[in-house]
């Protein structure tokens, strides 16, 4: 059995996805209906940049789902290979909104509307250089918790992504984070300063929750064609209902990635299938479980040489 798993944020490069757009009016179609949709130059940004523009959250976040959705609908109109007949689809962080569309809950027009408004609102939730994210490599979940449990009365971080086996992010105020890097580097735990402007899935982020909130109400979610595993339990979404209750509760909680792949490979899933640009999901699951098979699909070479 297999699973389709999508990428989130920071999977974003230029050009990503120019072999698909040159090739097929599909890709074409969805770009344009993208730029219209959002009334921005998304596909422009893309294309050419700049970086900066491109990095922006609230141009990253539809920039990567259009490139991962594009690529989904390249594998099932083009070369029509059915990849619902996957037992699960997930993904990481606005990689959930990618399995969500592309499972069929959602409509791509409302999928990367709303994929704007998410990442302008997490964005703004904090001034810039307030908040930020550190990695800290090479330890477990359980040691993080307990240094954070010790220093909880000077310091205030939180677990943002338990990513994989040793590859945890932290978020937090960017005071906090250095003392929190000191107190690591004291242990001899490696930890890293991510390049991003905000501080991601934790408490600092609850005006975004607040805006999501009624932005997600306003949807209408249908029944969709596969079993989602949800970023805030790892285990399998079971309604529309309970769907947009833990996207409004994935702002500010932890993505359980770690936790998301061992419970669908405990169910039977031996391979995982991902789609979108860049390979960081298929590096995570093979340092998660090193035995199960893993494809990443970026061009159209990877699509030819796929078997399910």
């Amino acid at each position: 059995m297999f699973s389709v798993i999508f990428p989130g944020q920071g999977s974003q490069v230029i050009g990503m996805g120019k072999n698909f757009y040159d090739k097929f009016d599909l890709v074409k179609k969805l770009f344009k209906e993208a730029d219209d949709v959002l009334g921005i130059p998304l596909s422009r940004i893309i294309s050419e940049g700049p970086k900066e523009e491109l990095d922006l959250t609230s141009n990253t976040q539809p920039a990567i789902f259009l490139i991962s959705y594009c690529i989904f609908q390249v594998v099932k109109k083009e070369f029509d290979i059915n990849l619902n007949k996957a037992k699960y689809f997930a993904g990481h962080s606005l990689g959930e909104y990618t399995a969500i569309a592309c499972a069929g809950y959602l409509d791509f027009r409302d999928t990367i509307k709303i994929l704007k408004i998410r990442g302008e609102a997490m964005q703004n939730s904090v001034p810039t250089g307030e908040g930020g994210m550190v990695a800290v490599l090479g330890t477990s979940i359980e040691d993080i918790e307990k240094i954070i449990e010790e220093n909880k009365n000077e310091i205030f971080v939180e677990i943002a992504n338990d990513n994989s086996v040793g590859q945890i992010v932290l978020s937090g105020n960017n005071n906090d984070l250095e003392k929190l890097s000191l107190i690591l580097k004291n242990k001899r735990i490696k930890n890293v300063k991510l390049p991003v402007s905000a501080p991601f899935h934790c408490s600092l982020m609850n005006k975004a929750t607040n805006i999501m909130k009624e932005e997600l109400s306003k949807l209408q979610f249908r029944k969709g064609s596969n079993v989602l595993i949800s970023n805030i339990t790892a285990d399998e979404i079971f309604n529309e209902d309970e769907l947009k209750d833990l996207l409004i509760k994935q702002i500010e909680n932890r993505v359980r990635w770690r936790e998301s792949v061992n419970n669908m490979i405990k169910r039977e899933v031996n391979k995982f299938i991902e789609i979108g640009p860049g390979k960081v999901l298929s590096g995570l699951v093979k340092r998660i479980n090193n035995k199960v098979m893993i494809s990443s699909i970026n061009t159209e070479e990877d699509i030819k040489n796929i078997i399910i």
